[in-house]
C-alpha cells in the first residue's frame, strides 16, 4: 500500500488554524499515520516490523542516557507552521514539561531536541527532503534520518547546526556502522542490528 496524498493548499486558500482543522478531522483507517507536508494532507499505511524494530532499538538506547524531565514519543505531532507542515515523526525526543503545557495533540516543533525519522517505501522523499527542511526551519537541533530505502543501500545520517531550512551534516554512515550523537545525548548508536530487520 502507498501513501495517499491529498493537496489542500491551493483549493482552500487555508490558514494554519483550518489546515490543523483538517489534519484532526481526516478520518484514516487505525495505526495510518496522517501528516501535513507543505500543506498536502498524507496519509501514510502502518510502518513494517522492521520499521518499528529499528524504532524501539533507537528508542531503549536514547532511554539509556536522557534525564527523566525528557521523554521519547512515537506519536506526537510536531507543528512547523511556516511550511504548512504537521509531521508525525518516528521518534521525537522533547521535554515533558512541553507536552504538559500543550492542550491540544501537538507541539511545536521547535520544542524538540532531537527527531527521528525511519524511512518507509512510500515516505522516503519527504524524509529526506521536505520534513528535513522543515525540522531545520524550525531550529530542531538535531535530525536522525535512518533512511533503509536510500540508493546506495541502507544509511543513516545526523544533521545539526540548522541554517534556514539548510542542516549540515554532522556524521553519516551505512546500517552497522556505530553513529555518535553529541550533548545533551552522548549516544554512540550502534546500529548493527538494524541489519537484522
Amino acid at each position: 500500500m502507498s501513501a495517499l496524498t491529498v493537496d489542500y493548499s491551493m483549493a482552500s486558500g487555508h490558514e494554519w488554524d483550518g489546515l490543523v482543522r483538517i489534519w484532526q478531522e481526516t478520518d484514516a483507517p487505525e495505526g495510518c499515520k496522517v501528516e501535513v507536508i507543505e500543506g498536502i494532507v498524507t496519509v501514510a499505511p502502518p510502518p513494517s516490523n522492521a520499521h518499528n524494530d529499528i524504532a524501539d532499538l533507537v528508542q531503549r538506547s536514547l532511554y539509556e542516557v536522557i534525564t527523566k524531565d525528557w521523554g521519547i514519543y512515537q506519536t506526537l505531532g510536531t507543528a512547523v507552521p511556516s511550511r504548512d507542515g504537521l509531521y508525525i515523526p518516528d521518534l521525537a525526543v522533547a521535554p515533558k514539561k512541553v507536552l504538559r503545557a500543550e492542550k491540544g495533540n501537538y507541539i511545536a516543533a521547535a520544542a524538540a531536541e532531537l527527531i527521528v525519522e525511519i524511512t518507509s517505501k512510500s515516505n522516503a522523499t519527504n524524509d529526506r527532503i521536505k520534513k528535513a527542511a522543515g525540522y531545520a526551519q524550525a531550529g530542531v537541533p538535531l535530525y536522525l534520518l535512518i533512511d533503509g530505502w536510500a540508493p546506495g543501500g541502507p544509511t543513516i545520517t545526523l544533521y545539526g547546526e540548522p541554517q534556514g531550512s539548510v542542516y549540515r551534516v554532522l556524521r553519516a554512515g551505512k546500517f552497522g556502522d556505530r553513529i555518535e550523537l553529541p550533548e545533551p545525548f552522548n549516544l554512540t548508536l550502534d546500529t548493527a542490528e538494524f541489519l537484522e530487520g
